[in-house]
């Protein structure tokens, strides 16, 4: 977006714009000119008598006085038509409807414009010099049937082909930012936008085919006497070379740089950096490879910014199985360590705590082990009120997730006491938890209805390890697992049995360990 100037800031930076614009084809006309008037006066010259060439003088002047004036006014208003939308655009107030899409239009299609003029202005001197000559008194000489378009057409090809990309350039440049603020050129209708094909054809013309056929239309035109053929066709071959490495600059400041931008935005975005965007104006291929490229850069900014908002409401692990995973019902059976952890007391803690003071504390509590769960591997499937289920070897099957699960509810007490200590300076009640974890195989995927899902592990397995959950209270104990944890670590835990206990749903009493000293 352009910035919003101060009023005389704008009215000049339009008129600076609108100066280049009009003066952009005015180079390569002089030139084409300037090489007119040699070949004239070493070629056409000598082919005509005294009287002719009067003639001829006086029917250029005739011809430039009534020809291009037309041609120059018709152009400049053309360019001038452009200043109220812009003024309009660089103030904020930009022209609406079809008075902004022809604008719009207008300077898209400014360059065929441009080119358009300038051809009848070269072009038509061809049949008016001719008539004139046949015209005039004396016997006209056959050479200049060849001579005098051979003139024309080498200066045509030049100017036109060059005018072409420097209106196109300027035009890109200066105007483009102001005028398409909210659309792309490329949906602007009634345009002829310059293809790429064709781009690199007019290239070729004007850098390589321009100056062959200007040189092989010198040797095959009937040579002159007294004319210095040699040196003309070495002027008309280094101005060649020089138009084009021209015409190459030009190509690199419209093609090559474009494709630079969207290489290097695509290396950013494969680096992780959504937040790149590509701002060129083009209204041709490159215009709609710019616009998908920011519509995927966008859509995977929206991808990304749902994945991190669903991954705090079901945790980031689980989001990314979800989405790894088939979305709809159904799971899996997978061996797994769960975890349940719970807060003593904090129902009876709450009501005689306002609300805010209870959401903080709680909040406070659970990302501390939240934070711990995740270090270790493991995965927050579901807050449980003042307490949470973690499940460990859910990404990593072949890991030992029973030492991961304990090693983690071993850091969540050492964290507790961290954040009690902190609490005491509050001068509150500290908190205590209970720890269950138990080992087994659960089936693990989406379930609810097809609105409503809920991804999450459910089988005996999770039953057991809230039951033993809940015997840490009657034990008199923060952590305890069961046999089949307990027989998955690795010897790097100390562990003290306990007598085997009874839980609801279970025939057998359980055999439960805590973490010795």
């Amino acid at each position: 977006m352009v910035s919003r100037p101060e009023p005389v800031t704008a009215t000049a930076s339009i008129n600076h714009a609108l100066w280049l614009l009009g003066c952009a084809p005015l180079a390569p006309q002089l030139i084409g000119s300037a090489i007119n008037i040699w070949y004239n006066l070493t070629h056409i010259e000598p082919l005509l008598t005294p009287l002719q060439h009067e003639v001829f003088i006086k029917s250029i002047g005739v011809y430039n006085v009534a020809v291009y004036p037309v041609a120059v006014t018709i152009w400049i208003r053309m360019v001038m038509s452009l200043a109220k939308p812009l003024r309009m655009a660089m103030n904020h107030h930009p022209a609406t409807g079809e008075r902004l899409i022809s604008a719009q239009r207008r300077v898209i299609n400014l360059p065929w414009w441009g080119t358009l003029l300038a051809a009848i202005g070269w072009l038509m001197c061809i049949p008016v010099f001719l008539i004139v000559l046949k015209i005039a008194p004396g016997e006209v000489n056959f050479k200049l049937f060849s001579h005098l378009p051979i003139s024309i057409i080498i200066s045509a090809l030049i100017a036109i082909t060059h005018g072409f990309f420097a209106i196109e350039l300027v035009s890109q440049r200066l105007i483009y930012p102001v005028l398409f603020q909210q659309v792309q050129p490329i949906n602007i209708p009634g345009t002829f936008p310059l293809s790429l094909w064709t781009r690199g054809l007019i290239w070729a013309v004007s850098a390589g085919i321009c100056p062959i056929c200007s040189l092989l239309l010198l040797n095959f035109a009937p040579q002159t006497e007294g004319t210095e053929m040699p040196w003309f066709s070495l002027a008309v071959g280094s101005i060649g070379i020089i138009f084009g490495l021209f015409t190459a600059w030009l190509t690199s400041q419209l093609v090559v740089e474009p494709v630079q931008q969207l290489q290097q935005a695509a290396q950013a975005v494969a680096g992780g950096n959504l937040n790149v965007r590509v701002d060129l104006l083009r209204p041709d291929e490159l215009g709609f490879l710019i616009e998908d490229f920011n519509y995927m850069v966008a859509e995977l900014r929206e991808k990304q910014r749902l994945q991190e908002t669903f991954g705090r409401h079901v945790g980031q692990k689980a989001a990314q199985q979800i989405l790894r995973r088939d979305p709809g019902l159904g799971g899996v059976e997978q061996e797994l360590t769960v975890m349940f952890a719970d807060l003593r007391n904090f129902t009876a803690r709450s009501s005689n705590s306002n609300a805010q003071q209870t959401v903080a504390l709680l909040n406070l509590f659970l990302t501390e082990m939240v934070e711990v769960v995740e270090r270790h591997g493991g995965m927050v499937n579901k807050f449980l009120g003042d307490g949470f289920m973690g499940l460990f070897g859910i990404e990593d099957t072949e890991c030992n997730h029973a030492q991961k699960a304990v090693a983690a509810g071993r850091d969540m007490l050492v964290s507790l006491q961290k954040l009690n200590r902190y609490i005491e300076t509050l001068e509150q009640p500290t908190l205590a938890m209970g720890i269950g974890i138990h080992t087994g195989t659960a089936v693990v995927g989406s379930i609810g209805s097809p609105t409503r899902l809920e991804y999450t592990a459910i089988g005996d397995t999770v039953n057991v390890a809230s039951r033993i959950e809940s015997l840490t209270k009657e034990l008199g104990v923060p952590l305890l697992m069961s046999a089949k944890t307990r027989r998955e670590l690795a010897g790097s835990f100390y562990t003290q049995e306990f007598p085997p206990q009874r839980v609801k749903g279970k025939v057998e009493a359980l055999v439960v360990y805590g973490l010795g000293e």
